[in-house]
């Protein structure tokens, strides 16, 4: 069984992870208005995987006997200054996830669920990830700065992204 303090935690995590979701839509949007169709892909793809750790959230709650509350939504962004502001937008908020995901493990701990740690150990691991991927596209983009071919390189490149396994 959960407590009630962790089952509040773990349904505001689902709503941070919806929202990502949202977020990540939003931009694949916005970079589809720019005609850069891979990065609007990238963006697709990280939209998805953002749900399916919802989803994750989710199905654990449900498996401990918590009661899932789906929260509102909060409406994303809608528009960037240029390719970079969005990943940097990217890379803020990754870091904001790994605080909810750090603060959560840590109320897990406190609150002595240790399948609940065991399990969130995955979304750490994940967001070491997360982070890094997002960190690296930004210094991309300030490596290629208002270099068109460089855009366009990127473009491709990341329309080539594999979903993981």
């Amino acid at each position: 069984m959960i407590s009630k303090k962790l089952e509040t935690a773990f349904n505001k995590q689902i709503n941070e992870e919806t929202f990502s979701a949202y977020l990540y839509l939003s931009m694949a949007a916005y970079f589809h208005s720019l005609s850069l169709d891979g990065f609007a892909a990238w963006m697709k793809m990280q939209a998805q995987e953002e749900m399916s750790h919802a989803m994750k959230l989710f199905n654990f709650l449900d498996e401990l006997g918590g009661r899932i509350s789906l929260l509102t939504v909060k409406e994303p962004e809608k528009n960037w200054k240029s390719p970079l502001a969005a990943f940097t937008a990217v890379s803020r908020h990754e870091q904001y996830i790994t605080g909810c995901i750090d603060g959560l493990y840590q109320l897990a701990g406190s609150e002595k669920c240790n399948p609940a740690q065991i399990m969130l150990q995955w979304f750490i691991k994940e967001q070491v990830e997360e982070e890094s991927t997002a960190a690296k596209i930004v210094l991309r983009l300030n490596q290629i700065k208002d270099n068109a071919n460089g855009l366009w390189m990127l473009d491709r490149e990341l329309g080539a992204r594999q979903h993981k396994t």
